[in-house]
């Protein structure tokens, strides 16, 4: 597996940092620009609402005028005449003026440019504001329909408009005949008003009769738009969607008419309304993007500068590690700076331990001994942060027993390695130790069992304290603890009398020859990252103590699982403090007394 470069962990780093940003910035961006156009839709959805009340409210005006006038004396006389009349007398044209004028003041009263007809089938005269005139009876039953009726006019693209009504109502043929009628250029004048207001381009449309458009519209985008909307279904209300047509959106409003039938339709380009959102959206990611480059070049020159060297520094200082006296470093920097500086004093520091190498050599009798120690305290702090560990487990499992057991034991095996002056105890001191903390396994894993068989001889040798625990903890986290078919520790002891074995076997998977001789490799070479303290340690500490045929060989175990036995020569070991090992027990035992 490549390690991790400075500049890879800086550009990592910095992407940690961007994503984050560019992530809410997206989504609040996202959620922005939802509001924004669910709100300006729903402003021009009631902005096009407002306006076609407007409308409506002047058109159901003209449409109540009928009403009105029918309330007229001089209208309700004209009514009341039951007989035909063939010549106007003085009276009848002065009345006929009268309803003129009153015509007149009528049209007067709306914004629209409107037209006011009274039929009379007795006159057989149709009379307006500026005329009496006879009609044709036939054409005018042609065009009696019930609500507003819309008739073309011409090829101008306009439209008229006209509501006939008849007092009394269906006796047109009797009574009189009221017609109310505008032409579609008052609405194309509204429309402009409402265009100056602030809208984009609103027209009126109708599915079979055509479109009244403003003064300045575009009426072939119109049409298009028209019949997409046509094709997907128009509303029966309000409304507002999103079109596509030519490559190109457009926010679409629609609103219809109650009166007439008509719809109004109101258009903008969605860039006209997100353009600005999507230009700041583009400098934002284009300045994260420079942001990200720039930051690279940087961590690149970072790398260049610092890492390199140190990299250099580390390989040089392995080298060094592994005796390699004659390593030298070639500062490649300016010389004012740092590294030129830390180079300089390394090859210094290299000459330095070469020449102390060779004055101190009688000295390393004490390193060693030093080094001993340092291996022991190393197995202390793994010990503990599995006893601990476990503590708060069962503690949190309210299993107070093994937590009072755990307890016990932490504090024996507390006061057992403070004892730092000893440098051997007895093995079945050890073995004591190991299987209490076996017991404890026991209650954390029901299926574990263990048996110890070691002879009787065997169990007063000296041994460096903390050695078979190493093992039988890897024995039950990697060998038991994984697979929940295994479960058997065997502790077993083998002594000639010259070499003692001591072996502890588990019935896991094991492992297969190639990893078995790639971890019996390692064991023999300097301490390595991959590896853990546990094995390495017990197999320096063995090798330290009773010389270099001494230490760990791995096989398979007849349980099925890994066998790893430690081997030595109790008469090689030094036993300069092997004779204090009972005084110190008494004095032990006193002080628990």
């Amino acid at each position: 597996m490549p390690k991790v470069t400075l500049f890879s962990k800086i550009v990592g780093l910095l992407l940690m940092m961007l994503l984050p940003i560019i992530g809410l910035y997206y989504y609040s961006n996202n959620i922005s620009t939802q509001v924004l156009d669910k709100e300006l839709n729903r402003s021009n959805t009631n902005q096009l609402s407002f306006f076609q009340d407007q409308v409506d409210s002047t058109i159901d005006t003209m449409g109540l005028w009928s009403n009105l006038l029918v309330q007229d004396p001089d209208i309700s006389e004209l009514r009341d005449y039951f007989e035909p009349v063939t010549q106007l007398d003085l009276k009848t044209i002065s009345l006929i003026k009268r309803i003129q004028t009153k015509l007149s003041i009528q049209q007067s009263s709306s914004d629209f440019r409107s037209s006011l007809a009274i039929y009379s089938p007795q006159l057989s005269r149709v009379i307006t504001s500026n005329d009496a005139r006879p009609y044709d009876l036939d054409e005018l039953e042609g065009r009696m329909k019930p609500g507003w009726q819309v008739e073309p006019l011409g090829e101008s693209g306009s439209y008229r408009f006209s509501l006939m009504t008849s007092l009394p109502y269906n006796a047109y043929d009797k009574g009189l005949i009221i017609e109310v009628g505008f032409d579609s250029s008052n609405i194309a004048e509204m429309l402009d008003g409402f265009k100056r207001d602030g809208r984009r381009d609103p027209f009126y449309y109708h599915p079979e009769l055509g479109s009244i458009y403003n003064g300045t519209s575009d009426r072939e985008l119109a049409l298009e738009l028209a019949s997409i909307l046509r094709d997907n279904g128009l509303p029966q209300d309000a409304d507002s969607r999103l079109v596509e047509l030519g490559g190109k959106k457009y926010m679409v409003n629609i609103a219809l008419s109650q009166s007439t039938g008509w719809y109004l339709i109101d258009y903008m380009p969605l860039s006209d309304v997100l353009g600005p959102v999507y230009q700041t959206n583009r400098l934002f990611y284009v300045i994260v993007g420079l942001l990200l480059l720039m930051c690279c070049l940087l961590a690149y020159m970072l790398y260049g500068q610092v890492q390199v060297p140190i990299k250099q520094l580390v390989v040089s200082f392995q080298k060094l590690k592994n005796g390699d006296y004659s390593v030298r470093l070639t500062p490649k920097n300016a010389r004012k700076s740092e590294f030129h500086f830390l180079f300089t004093r390394f090859n210094l520091m290299v000459e330095q331990i070469q020449e102390l190498f060779e004055k101190v050599y009688l000295e390393q009798i004490h390193v060693r001994e030093a080094k001993l120690k340092q291996l022991q305290s190393q197995i202390n702090p793994h010990f503990f942060y599995n006893c601990f560990s476990f503590i708060s487990s069962m503690a949190k499992l309210k299993n107070y027993q093994s937590v009072v057991a755990m307890s016990q034991a932490l504090s024996n095996y507390y006061r057992y390695t403070t004892r730092q002056e000893k440098e051997f105890v007895p093995l079945a001191e050890e073995l004591g130790f190991v299987g209490n903390y076996l017991n404890i396994q026991q209650m954390r894993m029901n299926r574990l069992s263990y048996v110890i068989e070691i002879p009787e001889p065997m169990k007063s040798l000296p041994i460096p304290p903390l050695i078979v625990q190493p093992l039988v903890e890897n024995a039950v986290l990697h060998g038991i603890e994984p697979y929940p078919e295994a479960g058997r520790i065997r502790i077993t002891g083998t002594y000639n009398g010259t070499e003692a074995v001591l072996a502890v076997e588990e019935d896991g998977i094991g492992l297969t020859s190639e990893k078995m001789l790639a971890l019996q490799y390692r064991l023999s070479r300097p301490k390595e990252d991959e590896l853990g303290y546990g094995l390495w340690n017990v197999q320096q500490r063995m090798q330290l103590r009773f010389g270099e045929s001494s230490g760990i060989e791995l096989a398979n175990s007849p349980l099925g699982g890994l066998k790893i036995q430690i081997k030595w020569l109790p008469a090689a070991a030094d036993k300069r403090n092997w004779p204090s090992i009972a005084a110190d027990e008494r004095a032990r035992e006193g002080e628990t007394a």
